[in-house]
């Protein structure tokens, strides 16, 4: 019995390594577990979020604003205006005729046609339509000493410095007088500048035949002048059917070179977020979220408190600060949307003969649904915490973390390549393919060409000569050379990681495992499964234990047999 005591002195005892390993193992189920219940109710709350009918809602509204042709022209709809004179066809025949629907299909009234029209009958228009432009100063450029005899005029970008806040034309109404911004409404992008609130503005009426009489007043006139930089169309829409708001953008951009270049925005979104037995089900899983993010946040403080500085090592405690900071990011989106909302949405509707501007509102709500779209797909990737104590994953994680040097090392070879080959198609085929029109372009047209989608008719018709050669040696360098070397490193090192867990080296649990062992322990207790034979079996099973870490450890097959050996004189020293 000495000698039983003298085998038993170093490292510690096999059941207390097994109680750790059950608690471990217990702590990632429940961790697990709970996990889940979070992600099962973010996606409840997520999709609860999005409606169907928004996406028909839009392309219903597109499809009538966007592509009906101007009458007697079938050629002319709005995406194809590329003069003034198609401008005003559009203005006074498809947004007319869009915006007012004075009956019923059979000319029946069915509705006050006094208090606001409805688009498609199902629509209700909220206060008037806004048209507002933005202007620039003459003299904003210079001209050419040589060329000043034939052009004393010139008409620069748009730029906030540049903009014209004078007076012009008749000067008596408020769409020939300059309107500060009254809101704080956002900057628009568009193709050729970034446009602040504000300009010559003026309101559509509630009668068709008055608004056709002031376009035509306003085109007789020269409201769009030389200095004419855009011209934004707002107004919005409300369908009590599905409760979802329409807020519509139509923009005309009238560039330095000429021309016009249109751009378009159809936002529907649900601003009134609880009416029916469901949104209020979404607001319980929204109280819920909010349960779930203060555990969380407590959970986190607490492993920072224990570990300290250890614990930014790892990866996915990294992932766990991102995701919790995205929560709480989504959380202070959503109360400022819903605060604004209740303040402003009463105000824009005391007045139907103004015009409504529930641009702000939508915009907040956007980006309110980008933001919970990226933080559940960080909530998504968490799971790759868990079930990379499966086998599988693990060989993907352990391939990955190898070969990380080697495809930074990679990387940097790779975009030097790229963008050298970018620039060269800027500067080459910039000015007359739109797929490298900038600089941006170019980098994403190349990314299009190694997935097989290329324009080389284009490219061939800029430059006949540089165009193949480009286009060749690119393909050649950067798909057949490049893509196949990145793809080595990845079999290469995956390679590897698969010898070495076909000789022992895996993780000390696995996910299947443990599912697998909980559910036997659980049928053992409620005794619907027979616990083991015998002693033996256990024995066998904690041999087997052993030769599985001997092999984890670097031992090889003589030394996994003599710790067999060891085991088996052990147990007959305990007397058994």
């Amino acid at each position: 019995m000495a000698e039983a005591s003298r085998w038993q002195q170093p490292g510690t005892s096999k059941p207390k390594l097994h109680y750790r390993k059950d608690v471990e193992i217990g702590t990632t189920l429940q961790e697990l577990l709970l996990y889940l219940i979070f992600l099962i109710n973010l996606c409840i709350l997520t999709f609860g979020m999005v409606n169907p009918h928004m996406y028909y809602l839009n392309k219903v509204m597109s499809s009538l604003f966007l592509d009906t042709s101007v009458a007697g022209d079938e050629r002319t709809n709005f995406k194809s205006i590329r003069s003034i004179t198609d401008f005003w066809k559009f203005m006074e025949g498809p947004l007319l005729e869009g915006l007012y629907w004075d009956s019923w299909y059979n000319n029946q009234n069915l509705y006050n046609l006094h208090n606001s029209s409805r688009i498609y009958y199902e629509n209700i228009l909220l206060g008037v339509p806004r048209v507002r432009q933005l202007k620039v100063r003459n003299n904003t450029c210079k001209v050419y000493s040589s060329f000043r005899s034939l052009m004393s005029e010139c008409y620069d970008t748009y730029t906030s410095k540049n903009e014209d806040l004078s007076e012009f034309g008749l000067s008596t109404d408020t769409e020939w007088k300059y309107s500060s911004s009254k809101t704080n409404s956002p900057l628009y992008w568009g193709y050729v500048g970034v446009y602040q609130d504000g300009g010559y503005i003026f309101t559509l009426s509630k009668s068709k035949s008055e608004t056709k009489t002031k376009f035509v007043d306003l085109r007789l006139n020269s409201w769009i002048t030389r200095g004419t930089r855009v011209i934004f169309i707002d107004f919005s829409l409300y369908n009590a059917n599905v409760n979802l708001f329409c807020i519509i953008r139509l923009v005309a951009e009238f560039p330095a070179t000429g021309g016009i270049l249109t751009s378009w925005q159809f936002y529907s979104v649900k601003l009134l977020r609880y009416v029916s037995y469901y949104d209020y089900f979404i607001a319980s899983c929204e109280i819920i979220f909010c349960i779930f993010l203060i555990v969380f946040t407590i959970q986190e403080a607490i492993k920072i408190k224990e570990y300290k500085f250890a614990y930014f090592k790892s990866i996915w405690n990294w992932l766990e600060l991102l995701l919790l900071l995205l929560c709480f990011l989504s959380i202070s989106f959503y109360a400022h949307c819903n605060i604004q909302t209740f303040l402003l949405l009463g105000k824009l509707l005391q007045n139907t003969e103004k015009y409504s501007d529930f641009y702000f509102l939508a915009y907040w709500h956007i980006y309110y649904n980008n933001m919970i779209a990226i933080t559940i797909f960080f909530a998504w990737i968490k799971i790759f915490k868990f079930i990379s104590f499966n086998k599988t994953m693990s060989q993907l994680s352990s391939t990955l973390s190898r070969c990380i040097k080697d495809i930074v090392g990679f990387a940097i070879m790779f975009f030097i390549i790229f963008f050298a080959y970018a620039q060269l198609g800027f500067l080459v085929f910039g000015s007359q393919v739109d797929d490298f029109s900038t600089f941006q372009n170019s980098i994403f047209a190349q990314f299009r060409i190694v997935l097989g989608d290329f324009n080389f008719a284009g490219i061939q018709q800029a430059n006949w000569i540089l165009g193949p050669i480009y286009f060749i040696t690119f393909i050649f360098f950067v798909f057949f050379v490049l893509l196949n070397m990145f793809l080595a490193i990845i079999n290469d090192t995956y390679a590897e990681v698969k010898a070495d867990y076909a000789i022992g080296r895996r993780p000390d649990f696995e996910l299947g495992k443990m599912i697998k062992k909980g559910y036997n322990d659980a049928l053992e207790k409620l005794k619907l499964k027979k616990a083991g034979k015998d002693e033996d079996k256990k024995m066998r099973r904690t041999s087997e234990d052993l030769a599985e870490q001997a092999r984890r450890e670097g031992f090889d097959e003589n030394g996994i047999l003599f710790s067999r050996n060891w085991r088996k004189d052990f147990c007959i020293l305990q007397g058994k």
